[in-house]
């Protein structure tokens, strides 16, 4: 089962890891698309959400206190999700169908980090292929 949840884990942040580059390397346009949405934090924001990002998968990837990993991705969607993707606010058909499927995409993923972090508070180091223990035991 180890390598399940490794395999699981691989899969999960493939896309935070993804999403962490390109909030660094291109933190510019990403800060002016921020704006156009209204979201608070400008270039300093976009920097700290691709951190935050980064940080949080390594630590769920790596096994290197998984749980406040996971809490940190959970965390950091929440207001990504409400600023970036509120499709209740779009006019247009497709946009708001767009901004829609990305406000859902990252609630599921926020299930999914609340999963992990679960998982990783309940288990520990007992999960296997981790590196550190949990901080938070539950």
């Amino acid at each position: 089962m180890d390598i399940v949840f490794l395999i699981a884990r691989i899969l999960f942040v493939l896309l935070f890891l993804g999403s962490a580059f390109g909030h660094l390397a291109q933190s510019n346009a990403m800060a002016q698309y921020a704006a156009y949405k209204g979201a608070p934090g400008g270039r300093f924001g976009v920097i700290a959400t691709g951190v935050t990002f980064g940080l949080g998968a390594l630590s769920v990837l790596l096994g290197v206190f998984g749980d406040l990993g996971a809490l940190l991705l959970a965390a950091t969607l929440i207001p990504v999700s409400f600023f970036m993707h509120a499709h209740w606010k779009e006019e247009d058909a497709q946009a708001k169908q767009a901004e829609m499927v990305n406000f859902n995409k990252n609630l599921g993923l926020i299930g999914g980090a609340l999963a992990f972090f679960l998982l990783f508070a309940v288990q520990g180091a007992d999960l296997g292929l981790v590196i550190t223990d949990s901080v938070i035991k539950l």
